[in-house]
């Protein structure tokens, strides 16, 4: 099994993920994560979850300068989307990538109008750039226009089509002749697709893709197949020693945080944040604080077992060394020393753990036990508990503590196994020797 899976599974995955499509993808969100953070900050102070200090904040005042600063960090994470896209694209091809990045901006506000109609009077107010597109119902487009930016640009300069200056021009200066000759052909063909859309469909390409491509998308993720399809997929490929949660994360990142800032719009229109009034349950917060905290699969429950339960050194030393990281959501130690990977008797519960949590977790919001998650976020690197607590207030720090614990039983058979077999061979008993052992452990 093993055999088939790696020369016939993983190879075309890992060509896929290693596409320079895929790639750019990957490295260009990467340049949200300081801003999805500092904005998560902000507007967790705005919608503390306490009520106390969430009424003072209102009260004060406070909270409409929490929400100014949100509202120019996350909330138009579209835009460093569509520039970091961009750049890691043509980065990666050897050329220098700030030009495409600028080029991809302008074709990124191309595809929306200039201006907006006020819904109470009516009156058209022109000049402006409309925010209800720079942050989740604009990410599909921001990553097709990025792709599509570097892509065209590293096509001229491959043919060395743009203007030469001789080597004695400062290299800025040179850039600047570089990107003209591509940045005009992109941004006329972006014009002629924005006329296109406008003529054809009197609409904008930013809100046609949202319609027909992003919404879609979205819902389908949304649903228990979306987050069950998730769970599984990013221990499945740590199995074969692949990062499936950067791979997992990079591809369907933007979309679980189109998900979440949609979360955000519905509570700034004054309306109550429920899956009735079309709010998401599979979020980015979703993924990192219920299916994969204390890193992919789950692995707390294998740390406290070995802290706590081993019988052998291996597993007792190797619990010391593991459990400050684990707590920090670090778990390489535990996939490869276990080892996890390639290990099938842990890929079982390896596996299952996230997928059962993101039934128990999404069954919790569905069903309003737990309130459905904003686009407040956290660094990946926050404690479990506390993580829960900052996201979704004291219901989901309690569901964080469920789940993880239902984790440490789903391991514990295993791990047993594992560690009776290591203490067989530590003190040179057979095999039936260390099954009788592992029988004999209580917990």
């Amino acid at each position: 099994m093993n055999e088939w899976i790696n020369e016939k599974v993983l190879p075309p995955v890992l060509k896929f993920v290693n596409t320079k499509p895929i790639t750019a993808l990957r490295n260009g969100m990467l340049y949200t994560m300081p801003f999805t953070i500092v904005g998560s900050v902000f507007l967790l102070l705005a919608n503390f979850p306490v009520t106390a200090v969430s009424e003072w904040v209102n009260n004060s005042g406070l909270a409409v300068y929490f929400n100014q600063a949100y509202g120019a960090s996350f909330a138009i994470m579209a835009i460093f989307a569509v520039v970091g896209i961009a750049y890691s694209y043509v980065k990666d091809e050897g050329f220098e990538g700030l030009p495409a990045g600028m080029i991809a901006l302008v074709i990124f506000l191309l595809t929306m109008r200039s201006d907006v109609t006020d819904a109470e009077s009516g009156v058209v107010i022109g000049n402006v750039i409309d925010k209800a597109w720079t942050g989740g119902q604009g990410m599909i487009s921001a990553i097709l226009v990025g792709l599509f930016v570097g892509w065209g640009y590293t096509w001229f300069l491959k043919r060395d089509i743009r203007i030469k200056l001789p080597e004695q021009v400062p290299d800025n200066v040179a850039n600047s002749f570089t990107a003209l000759i591509p940045a005009a052909v992109l941004i006329t063909f972006a014009m002629l697709v924005y006329i296109f859309f406008d003529a054809v469909f009197s609409t904008t390409m930013i809100q046609w893709i949202y319609e027909v491509i992003q919404s879609p998308m979205q819902g389908v993720t949304d649903s228990l197949g979306g987050a069950l399809m998730l769970g599984f997929l990013v221990p499945f490929l740590w199995f074969f020693g692949v990062h499936g949660s950067t791979i997992v994360g990079g591809i369907m990142g933007p979309i679980l945080q189109a998900n979440s800032l949609a979360n955000t719009e519905i509570l700034e229109s004054g309306k109550a944040l429920t899956v009735a009034n079309g709010g998401h349950i599979v979020t980015q917060q979703f993924l990192d604080q219920f299916m994969t905290v204390t890193g992919a699969g789950m692995t707390i429950g294998v740390v406290m077992f070995m802290v706590f339960f081993a019988k052998s050194a291996q597993f007792k030393q190797l619990g010391r060394l593991s459990l400050a990281p684990a707590i920090f959501n670090i778990n390489e130690p535990i996939i490869f020393a276990t080892p996890i990977v390639m290990n099938p008797i842990m890929a079982i519960p390896f596996i299952a753990t996230p997928v059962v949590s993101g039934v128990i977790t999404y069954f919790a919001l569905y069903t309003g036990l737990v309130p459905l998650f904003t686009a407040v976020q956290v660094p990946w690197t926050t404690p479990p508990i506390i993580s829960g607590f900052l996201v979704g207030g004291w219901q989901a720090a309690l569901l964080q503590t469920f789940v993880l614990a239902v984790g440490f039983f789903i391991y514990l058979p295993f791990v047993k196994k594992i560690d009776a077999m290591n203490y067989a061979q530590e003190n040179d008993l057979s095999f039936e020797e260390a099954d009788q052992l592992e029988e004999s452990q209580v917990l």
